[in-house]
């Protein structure tokens, strides 16, 4: 595959914005996911921690702001 000069130019300045975004976003995530990582929990925790749930509903936290703080959703907390 013959490439032209200005064709081979287009290439590298592509290469080139494509790392820079690279590096932006390793940087802005400091090399960690951007996802953070689920937690199972199970038997005595899980009762543990639904309980705990419940008492902070029961004290009129937000279930916006209580689904952010554990990582889980707003529905699994309706659900209780």
């Amino acid at each position: 595959m013959n490439l032209t000069s200005q064709q081979v130019r287009k290439l590298e300045s592509i290469i080139v914005a494509a790392q820079a975004v690279l590096a932006e976003a390793k940087s802005a995530t400091n090399g960690k996911s951007l996802k953070p990582k689920r937690v199972r929990r199970s038997g005595k925790d899980l009762v543990a921690f639904r309980k705990m749930l419940i008492s902070e509903r029961k004290k009129g936290v937000p279930v916006a702001e209580l689904a952010r703080k554990h990582n889980i959703s707003s529905a699994y907390i309706y659900q209780l």
